[in-house]
C-alpha cells in the first residue's frame, strides 16, 4: 500500500450504530390510576432497545464485554416488581433511568404495553433516554 493510501486509510473512520433489542418481555406489575387497579398485578409487555456504550465490533466475542440482555431482563423485571406507579409513563421513565445506571448503555428506548382498553389491542407509551458517557 502506497503512502497516500495509508494516509487515507488512517483518516477513514467507519461509524456504525449497534443495538440490542428485547421484544415482548412479559412482566406482571402493579400499575394504575386507582388504588384497586394497583392492588392486583396485571400483565404488561415491554419492548426494550438499547445501544451499548461499547461498539459491538470491539467485543472480541466476550460476553463480559457486552450488555448481558438476560441480566438486563431479570433486573428490569425485579425493578418493576418493586414499583406501583399510577402511570405507565412514570414506570417507563423510572425503568429507563434505572437500567441506564445499572448497565453500560449509552441510549435506551422502552415501550410498555398495557391491556386496559376493551376496544384496542393495547395502550402503550415509549420513552427514550440518552446518557453522556464522558
Amino acid at each position: 500500500m502506497g503512502s497516500w493510501a495509508k494516509i487515507k486509510a488512517l483518516r477513514m473512520r467507519v461509524t456504525a450504530e449497534h443495538e440490542i433489542h428485547i421484544e415482548q418481555l412479559r412482566v406482571l406489575a402493579r400499575v394504575g390510576v386507582t388504588k384497586a387497579e394497583r392492588g392486583r398485578r396485571q400483565k404488561l409487555v415491554l419492548n426494550i432497545t438499547l445501544w451499548p456504550a461499547r461498539d459491538l465490533r470491539d467485543l472480541g466475542d466476550a460476553v463480559a464485554r457486552t450488555v448481558d440482555y438476560s441480566a438486563l431482563s431479570k433486573e428490569g423485571k425485579a425493578f418493576i416488581s418493586r414499583q406501583s406507579p399510577k402511570l405507565i409513563e412514570t414506570l417507563a421513565d423510572h425503568l429507563a433511568s434505572h437500567l441506564m445506571r445499572k448497565f453500560r448503555i449509552r441510549k435506551i428506548r422502552i415501550e410498555i404495553q398495557k391491556f386496559a382498553l376493551k376496544d384496542a389491542s393495547y395502550a402503550a407509551v415509549a420513552v427514550t433516554q440518552t446518557a453522556s458517557l464522558d
